[in-house]
């Protein structure tokens, strides 16, 4: 290990895949013991997010003539992450367009939704239930709804109904560390199926049943200390890339 207390080696072991409970204790460390700000591990992770967009989907190589993106966020920290993403996109020549239908009362999440604003990223007001109408205006879809925080109960209204337009589209989805309404260790059959899926610092334990395309993991960022004692086995990240391709 180097004198900053990063890995300088190739990871020995399996990577693996942690538990809702294990996610949990990671964060409360990062920002506890390690002195991680909230607001910084979002921009960290959204701004992850974004780089593994331009990875699978690179603006020469998107099919519509337009660059467009629509990200669709929730509530809580996944949405936040959506937020920063959105910019992060904006900045790298990409269109996004934000659907986030509950705002957050954090004056934090606020702060992301007036930097996107500023950036002149619309927001939908309502998302289409045609279909098509998403098909037809959007190249890829960024799934930041619902995250590992969660829970089955909380598939309410509007995720309900935002969840079952996402299963029916036809263009890809870019899920943010679980695809909505998955649950964080078992998966869930009958959810969305993601072509793209950014585990956020390590993988979670339903990223075992994912049969998509591509995963990628963003956490390149985690002290080397906390991967060991954490038993991450997280693997060596190419050049000065925060995301992987697993």
């Amino acid at each position: 290990m180097s004198n900053s207390g990063f890995q300088d080696n190739d990871a020995q072991g399996p990577l693996k895949y942690i538990s809702k409970e294990e996610a949990d204790a990671l964060e409360k460390e990062l920002i506890e013991d390690y002195r991680f700000g909230k607001q910084q591990l979002i921009e960290i992770l959204g701004h992850s997010c974004a780089a593994a967009v331009t990875k699978v989907f690179p603006l020469q190589g998107l099919p519509k003539k337009q660059p467009t993106i629509l990200v669709v966020c929730g509530t809580e920290q996944n949405g936040a992450i959506g937020l920063v993403c959105a910019r992060h996109l904006r900045s790298f020549d990409y269109e996004p367009t934000i659907y986030y239908p509950k705002r957050s009362t954090d004056n934090l999440f606020k702060d992301f939704t007036t930097q996107c604003e500023k950036m002149d990223i619309p927001f939908l007001s309502y998302l289409p239930t045609e279909v098509q109408l998403i098909n037809d205006a959007y190249n890829i879809v960024v799934d930041a709804v619902l995250g590992a925080d969660a829970e089955s109960q909380e598939l309410k209204e509007p995720y309900m109904s935002i969840l079952g337009t996402l299963k029916q589209i036809k263009i890809p989805i870019i899920s943010i560390d679980i695809p909505s309404g998955w649950d964080v260790e078992n998966g869930n059959p009958e959810g969305i199926n993601p072509e793209v899926l950014v585990s956020l610092m390590a993988p979670k334990k339903c990223a075992l049943k994912y049969s998509g395309k591509h995963h990628f993991i963003a956490g390149r960022f985690v002290p080397y200390d906390l991967q060991k004692k954490f038993e991450l086995n997280l693997p060596k990240y190419p050049g000065t890339d925060f995301v992987l391709q697993l």
